[in-house]
């Protein structure tokens, strides 16, 4: 089964991205979620934001390389 939702952790092992531009990326998720209408992501703690966002906002689908891993 697909995951939808993608935190920090699993956006550098999927992305090799930094733990900063990982994290930047996750607070950006997370606010336009927030915009979207979702006021709970506005929570600190919350670490975890729809990957169909976060795939909006780096410009590449992650879902293939997740798949191939399972």
């Amino acid at each position: 089964m697909k995951n939808s939702t993608i935190n920090k952790a699993e956006l550098m092992r999927l992305g090799h991205y930094r733990e900063h531009t990982a994290m930047m990326i996750i607070r950006q998720a997370k606010i336009i979620m927030v915009q979207r209408g979702y006021p709970f992501y506005s929570n600190r703690r919350l670490g975890d934001v729809p990957l169909s966002v976060v795939e909006e906002i780096i410009g590449c689908s992650l879902g293939n390389e997740e798949q191939d891993h399972v």
